[in-house]
């Protein structure tokens, strides 16, 4: 699998941003119909002080390749930019990353735990909850479904191989078992799939308005939806990246996002 990495600068972001709100005027009069949907992006600091904004393309790409209009967000964590992004944006990515402050949760760190850039940790906190407000489509992946566990009031279990086991290898492909009924087995068309995960991190107690409806077989909570509120997909595992592999499990994921957005519009 080709890995392809996508550093954007701040300003050429909110010049995107720009393009992406005349779109949505537009379609208010019957123009445009692609989605504007954002991408939250990893903030790295490098040993000169050096900042970066990135985020891996298979994200853009499977938006894009959805009927999206893909802009990646940069951690700017100031209150005029989130309102702007939540008041003008028709959807929402949230990307893996690193982990989440254990003490936003109420725990002390467990030793493998590697906590994200302060910056990007209070400017997602800030979004995910005003997002949720809004009742716009949101999906998140990997991190991005702790994250919003976490903002609805949820806990983690902080390291699945020493506080869970090793049955299921949680850094490859491993079969998921999906809620009868829900969403994303209507999405995906059945009851289990083979996914592609790359984290040892996993929600512990769920969050307010969310309920489980994946587990892997060892018992961790691979989806969730929303209850409350509108679309709100999360996955513990990474859709994008199985594209090389299962472009279809891709596209009914992003696909189902993308559809959400331009029910609303």
């Amino acid at each position: 699998m080709v890995c392809c990495r996508l550093i954007v600068k701040a300003r050429i972001v909110l010049l995107l941003l720009g393009v992406g709100a005349a779109c949505i005027g537009c379609q208010g009069g019957g123009g445009a119909s692609e989605p504007i949907i954002g991408i939250t992006s990893v903030y790295k600091v490098e040993k000169n002080g050096r900042a970066s904004t990135e985020v891996d393309f298979a994200y853009v790409r499977a938006v894009s390749e959805n009927g999206g209009v893909p802009v990646v967000l940069p951690t700017i964590d100031n209150e005029r930019t989130i309102e702007r992004y939540v008041r003008e944006l028709d959807g929402l990515v949230l990307v893996g990353g690193d982990d989440i402050p254990p003490g936003a949760y109420g725990e002390q760190p467990h030793e493998t735990v590697k906590v994200i850039p302060q910056q990007r940790y209070d400017f997602e906190r800030r979004l995910i909850a005003q997002w949720l407000d809004s009742g716009k489509p949101l999906l998140g992946v990997c991190l991005g479904m702790q994250f919003t566990n976490v903002a609805a009031g949820g806990t983690l279990i902080q390291d699945i191989p020493s506080q869970v086991g090793k049955q299921v290898n949680h850094k490859g492909y491993h079969s998921v078992r999906i809620e009868p009924g829900s969403f994303l087995s209507e999405i995906l068309g059945g009851e289990s799939a083979e996914v592609l995960s790359n984290h040892h991190q996993a929600v512990k107690d769920i969050g307010k308005d969310l309920k489980v409806v994946g587990r892997s077989e060892d018992g961790v909570i691979e989806a969730m939806e929303r209850t409350q509120g509108g679309f709100g997909l999360f996955v513990q595992w990474h859709p994008e990246s199985m594209s090389m592999k299962d472009t279809a499990h891709r596209d009914a994921i992003y696909g189902a996002l993308v559809r959400a957005c331009k029910s609303r519009n």
